[in-house]
């Protein structure tokens, strides 16, 4: 699985969270938040936990996607 960045960006931004205060509360570095919302880096599970959580999901699934969509 890979994150979905735009599903992340849309998701964080629905909730009113600007990029910088949302990567400080998952901590991470916005840097580092901008490049896996613009599908430019991976992260790790334990990072897309925290994503996830931050963003009120039960399940990280809702933040990722296959690798077959990827190639789409």
């Amino acid at each position: 699985m890979q994150a979905n960045g735009p599903n992340i960006r849309s998701r964080r931004e629905q909730l009113g969270h600007g990029l910088n205060a949302f990567a400080r509360q998952v901590g991470i570095s916005p840097s580092h938040l901008s490049r896996i919302e613009r599908g430019l880096r991976g992260a790790q599970p334990e990072v897309m936990r925290r994503i996830a959580d931050g963003l009120r999901l039960k399940d990280v699934t809702d933040i990722t996607r296959e690798e077959t969509e990827r190639k789409s």
